[in-house]
């Protein structure tokens, strides 16, 4: 008897997708809102560069973690995908989600990176939010970055619910209901040949 349970891929999909989430969302509220709260204003660009530091390995495990996962469930569905009703749309709709998050991902790490280098003595109102002290190219970056933080939770959040929805496609009912439709469909498409024997 086989089984057609993809638990191990379905985990490492979701624990993944929930890390860069739940990572990113933090980032932008903890890291970045928090580093208002250091005293000294020149320190806050610094103290928010060492957090996003501290983490960015663990995202980029994350992120890892979760494109085997879909690549994964994708293999694993494939056939379904084909033929189920809706479950090509919501896989293209979440790969580009996927997509436009690894770029969203990417170049707030780069913005970052500019931000520790350019501004990490720079007087700073928070992580993201620049003073009316901090030189011009800084603030630029940490405008740009203070925008981008909310759009990688976003789009994370966007993937989670595409991908429950999924779970949703694989009942039972929903396979069903779609087998149904292509029966009646080759029933229909055949009947003129019928009636015309």
């Amino acid at each position: 008897m086989t089984s057609n349970r993809n638990t191990i891929i379905r985990s490492l999909h979701d624990l993944g997708a929930a890390a860069w989430f739940g990572g990113s969302l933090m980032g932008a509220i903890g890291v970045n809102g928090g580093s208002r709260n250091v005293k000294n204003p020149a320190e806050r660009a610094a103290v928010a560069s060492a957090g996003w530091a501290r983490w960015a390995p663990v995202s980029a495990a994350a992120v890892g973690v979760h494109l085997v996962g879909s690549v994964g469930i994708f293999l694993a569905n494939r056939d379904r995908v084909r033929d189920q009703r809706g479950a090509a749309a919501n896989s293209v709709i979440k790969s580009v989600l996927t997509v436009a998050a690894l770029g969203t991902t990417v170049y707030s790490g780069i913005l970052g990176a500019k931000i520790a280098a350019e501004g990490g003595n720079a007087p700073v109102e928070g992580g993201t939010v620049p003073s009316e002290a901090t030189p011009d190219a800084v603030a630029t970056l940490q405008q740009q970055q203070r925008l981008l933080q909310w759009v990688t939770p976003a789009l994370t959040a966007g993937i989670i619910v595409l991908g429950a929805q999924q779970g949703e496609q694989q009942r039972a009912s929903e396979q069903l209901r779609t087998r149904g439709l292509s029966v009646i469909k080759a029933a229909v498409s055949q009947a003129p040949k019928l009636v015309a024997a």
